[in-house]
């Protein structure tokens, strides 16, 4: 078993994952993503950019190939170990913001920091900092109801980021947001990343998303491609798709 080069946070080597229906999500995926880099995953739907993100962070077992954090093996922990990772060294932001009802928003951006044992006080500092970068700061005593979307899914950024992740793996996080709201967040998602030195892996099938990133690995039906023709986002009538070459 081969250690990856030092310079590489994740790294990845063959990876192969089937879904439970029995279709491939993976087939033969390999790569690398430096420390404090922005990678961009791109490709059509159904192309397994999810599933690339979900195998990389531990939140599902992979069926063969490797996965390697900090040049140790993510693919030979166990379903607890794996937890434990992603809950101290990972964060993770959905397409759809997923809330605690019952809390408010400080309270639901505080918590993976208090879930690690960080005093309230001081999670809910860190907390507050980044719901105020995101916009939200404003809203911190409210509960998520009382959210328009687009703020749900900024209180979600700020509880990914909050705890100082070493790596941030990012789902389509902007798909919820208008083109307005969707500039905003991810230059904040890219400032935070390269001033905290967070590492992010971002997948995205929308083309201006993508060019946010340091680099881009593009996925067809599984597969690592050189390139891939994304189509335009929905509310970006009359552009040319657009061809991103690895």
């Amino acid at each position: 078993m081969e250690a990856p080069p030092d310079n590489d946070v994740l790294w990845a080597r063959s990876l192969h994952f089937t879904h439970r229906d029995g279709s491939p999500g993976l087939t033969g995926v390999s790569l690398g993503v430096r420390e404090g880099e922005i990678l961009a995953v791109s490709g059509p739907r159904g192309s397994g950019k999810t599933t690339l993100l979900r195998c990389l962070s531990g939140l599902v077992p992979i069926d063969a190939g490797e996965v390697w954090f900090n040049s140790s093996p993510v693919h030979t922990l166990g379903p607890m170990a794996r937890e434990r990772l992603r809950r101290d060294r990972f964060g993770w932001i959905d397409p759809e913001p997923v809330l605690v009802p019952e809390l408010n928003v400080w309270e639901n951006a505080a918590l993976p920091l208090m879930l690690r044992g960080a005093g309230r006080r001081r999670a809910k500092v860190a907390a507050l900092e980044w719901l105020e970068r995101l916009d939200v700061g404003d809203k911190a005593r409210v509960r998520p109801h009382r959210l328009r979307h687009a703020e749900r899914q900024r209180v979600a950024i700020a509880r990914a980021l909050a705890p100082g992740p070493t790596v941030l793996f990012a789902d389509e996080p902007t798909a919820p947001l208008h083109r307005a709201d969707r500039t905003h967040v991810l230059r904040t998602l890219a400032t935070a990343a390269r001033s905290h030195g967070i590492t992010v892996v971002l997948a995205t099938h929308d083309p201006d998303t993508a060019a946010l990133a340091d680099r881009t690995v593009a996925l067809l039906d599984g597969r690592r491609v050189h390139t891939v023709h994304l189509p335009d986002a929905p509310d970006a009538e009359g552009r040319a798709a657009c061809s991103l070459s690895v």
